[in-house]
């Protein structure tokens, strides 16, 4: 089959333990896209060495910061890894540490070590819109993510709310539920 048949899927960050394991500039694109999605991830982040951006990323996440060399064991505790090194047998290691203990991971710029890719994302208030390439083509679902954030209009989210309200207020079965809201915002967007 061709074309994208990756899963969209939505995580709770604040519930689940992610490993980052970097300290450079790709840690750091890294932890700026957690932080601008989740910031109340709960990030770890194992490193010999890091740059200050990383540290005052890590700052604003509350990460747990370990100055040390990745161990194998480094990845038992944790649901997601994300390696972001310039050390092609340290990703490897990492990475076969991680499948050897069935977790999800992400190795920056190596495609076919990756279970998940970090695309781009937009989010006005509790709308956040996801865009994906297949990690083939990461600037531009950047153009895209930027595009997106140009055209929607910064009130979104209170669109949003008055349409939760609305729904919470509709006395309806949910089949009767889901054709007035249909019925309500098909003008939303203009074909």
């Amino acid at each position: 089959m061709s074309g994208n048949q990756l899963y969209p899927v939505f995580l709770r960050l604040d519930k689940l333990q992610i490993l980052v394991v970097g300290g450079g500039a790709v840690a750091e694109e890294k932890l700026r896209f957690l932080h601008k999605s989740s910031p109340n991830a709960l990030v770890t982040i194992i490193a010999k060495e890091f740059r200050d951006d990383v540290l005052a990323i890590a700052n604003q996440l509350n990460a747990k910061i370990y100055s040390r060399s990745f161990e194998v064991d480094d990845v038992k505790p944790f649901d997601i890894i994300i390696v972001a090194t310039n050390d092609k047998d340290l990703n490897q290691a990492i990475w076969q540490a991680a499948k050897e203990s069935n977790k999800l991971i992400n190795v920056a710029d190596t495609p076919e070590l990756c279970d998940f890719y970090m695309g781009g994302i937009v989010t006005r208030g509790d709308l956040k819109i996801a865009i994906s390439t297949n990690g083939k083509s990461p600037t531009l679902a950047k153009r895209i993510r930027e595009f997106l954030e140009d055209v929607l209009p910064e009130n979104t989210d209170e669109l949003i709310q008055n349409l939760h309200t609305f729904r919470n207020q509709i006395k309806a079965s949910f089949e009767d539920k889901v054709k007035t809201l249909n019925a309500l915002t098909v003008s939303l967007i203009r074909k």
